[in-house]
């Protein structure tokens, strides 16, 4: 990785990670009704699913959906049932009474959520794409641990 693309990298990454989206929303909401403590896994699962998901589409994923084109329309398909189905959860979903019911996203949850979250595939590809297309393991590493590193002041 060239020298010249830290800052722009860094940059990104900063903006990105306190853009609006999905991810933030949850956070903002998971810490009004439980506090920052019980919100830290699912922060940590925000920023290791992110990061995974750069690694992967880094290391072949796009190479793999531009030869199977299917692939990417069925992960489309099942993305958007996923999405539907949550925002059918919460359409329908009755008030909580107390802010004791209320459950966080666990970590694990919040991993898997990277990959439906359209934004975070978006911010992925830019980050592979422009920053460095033909990356090599290490330099993917870098680029997935410069989100890590941005994210981590924010747990």
């Amino acid at each position: 990785m060239d020298y010249t693309q830290w800052g722009p990298l860094i940059a990104f990454a900063f903006v990105s990670t306190f853009s609006p989206g999905p991810n933030n929303i949850m956070l903002m909401t998971s810490g009004a009704n439980v506090g920052f403590i019980r919100t830290i896994p699912h922060m940590l699962g925000v920023t290791l699913g992110f990061s995974i998901m750069v690694l992967l589409v880094g290391i072949g994923l796009t190479d793999l959906f531009q030869r199977y084109p299917w692939m990417q329309h069925g992960l489309h398909i099942a993305c958007s049932g996923y999405l539907i189905y949550l925002a059918f959860k919460i359409a329908f979903s009755s008030p909580t009474q107390a802010k004791q019911d209320y459950q966080p996203m666990s970590f694990s949850s919040a991993v898997l959520f990277q990959w439906v979250n359209p934004k975070g595939w978006s911010m992925a590809l830019t980050a592979v794409s422009v920053f460095n297309p033909s990356a090599s393991w290490l330099q993917l590493m870098v680029i997935a641990l410069v989100f890590i590193v941005v994210n981590i002041p924010s747990v």
